[in-house]
């Protein structure tokens, strides 16, 4: 198969710059949100903006979610239809982050449909997707995924088959765990340094250059310290990840006692109402738990 047409359903806040990568690419776009404004702002770019869900799997060739969790997800295909819309020769990929038990039940009921599904979440943020550099983790037939290998390098820069249904999901996950703990890590070094009358810039700059460079000191650190916390990606989405990472752990039995620390952390940020923040701004609790501020 030779995709033409790809439909989006959830052009939000990722979504709407994937699907601007893809129109880049040559194809043709149908894309759904509950919230008009970002899909009438694709239809200037000449994208066809659809009035449902249903709409967008009878029109395209691959059909894609980005949706913010497995209720969004669960409710996009079968309260308003998307799955009834899908059929043979068609393929269905979901590009959120839900749970992935859910997401091999989703899986099976659109095989039914004679479509195929691909679960295939991303890390990256805003930024990746932008830049259409993103990481795509997916899980299915691997056949599948290359009859749709194109439509997904339009937006993302590396894209790893993880195993069978579902597996997108758990590898997510494992993105997630690293992530969270990483910025939670960062914090207490940043509030570390800052109480110690450290110079916040130099310390970042030395220990971006040696073994604990990554991507959360490189990337968000330096707008932490400045107060920063415009979102790539919100803490209610790393809290909602966290707690998908921790159920996966119960279910298959693996001690999970960082990644228990950092659910707590992000579970105080939503509580305090930061949830909109980027993730990185979690730094806030532990500044909360001193009364002191780490900034430059």
């Amino acid at each position: 198969m030779s995709p033409e047409t790809v439909g989006f359903v959830g052009t939000g806040i990722m979504g709407k710059p994937m699907a601007e990568n893809v129109l880049e690419a040559g194809y043709d776009v149908v894309a759904y949100n509950r919230s008009s404004a970002s899909t009438e702002d694709l239809a200037d770019q000449g994208a066809r903006a659809a009035p449902s869900a249903a709409v967008v799997g009878e029109s395209a060739d691959v059909v894609i979610t980005v949706l913010p969790d497995t209720d969004a997800v669960e409710s996009v295909l079968y309260d308003d239809g998307l799955i009834d819309a899908l059929g043979s020769g068609q393929v269905y990929v979901d590009m959120s982050t839900i749970a992935p038990g859910a997401t091999e039940r989703f899986a099976a009921d659109v095989d039914e449909t004679g479509a195929a599904m691909l679960d295939a979440p991303i890390s990256g943020g805003e930024g990746g997707a932008i830049d259409g550099t993103l990481s795509i983790m997916v899980g299915g037939d691997p056949e599948i995924l290359g009859e749709v290998n194109d439509v997904l390098n339009a937006m993302g820069e590396i894209i790893t088959h993880t195993g069978p249904s579902g597996a997108g999901q758990i590898t997510k996950a494992c993105n997630q765990i690293v992530v969270g703990c990483t910025h939670q890590a960062v914090a207490e070094a940043l509030l570390l340094a800052h109480r110690a009358g450290a110079d916040l810039e130099a310390v970042l700059d030395a220990i971006s250059g040696g073994a604990a460079s990554c991507w959360s000191l490189r990337e968000r650190a330096p707008d932490v310290i400045r107060g920063n916390f415009e979102p790539g990606f919100f803490s209610s989405y790393q809290y909602k990840d966290l707690r998908i990472a921790t159920h996966a752990g119960e279910k298959f039995g693996v001690p999970m006692p960082e990644t228990q620390v950092a659910h707590e952390m992000y579970k105080t940020m939503e509580e305090m109402g930061h949830g909109q923040d980027d993730h990185a701004a979690v730094i806030q609790v532990i500044e909360t738990m001193a009364d002191d501020e780490a900034r430059i």
